[in-house]
């Protein structure tokens, strides 16, 4: 069995200035560390139990295939709070059939994101015997 110590996910933008922007200022996630110099720099940022790396640049926008995952506790709250960041809503809070509430934004290169907000009442949160 491999032992997992951290994970990372790695982007690279086509506008690293833009995309460390929208992760860090709109989206306000809390940097972690930054290395290099210059436009192309590489900044962490914490991502709850990983990491979201914005490094280097690309010549043309990620697969369209690539959906970021990130929990949040209230989805209400994200989506106003966002949405007055002027970040761009996809698709608001919507309590999915399956239980959870998601919504949908994309960061500057198009790249997918689902915040998605467990209710008290998901079976995600059920623990037995606790």
């Amino acid at each position: 069995m491999v032992h997992v110590l951290s994970s990372r996910t790695l982007l690279r933008p086509t506008d690293p200035d833009r995309s460390r922007a929208f992760y860090g200022e709109q989206l306000g996630l809390a940097v972690h560390r930054e290395f290099g110099t210059g436009p192309e720099r590489g900044t962490l940022y914490f991502l709850g139990g990983g990491f979201l790396e914005v490094s280097g640049r690309s010549d043309a926008p990620l697969s369209p295939g690539l959906v970021l995952w990130l929990q949040v506790e209230d989805a209400a709250a994200a989506h106003g709070e966002l949405r007055a960041k002027g970040v761009e809503i996809v698709r608001p809070p919507v309590r999915e059939p399956w239980g959870l509430v998601e919504m949908w934004i994309a960061d500057p290169d198009g790249t997918r994101i689902v915040l998605v907000e467990v209710p008290a009442e998901h079976p995600l949160r059920y623990r037995p015997g606790i």
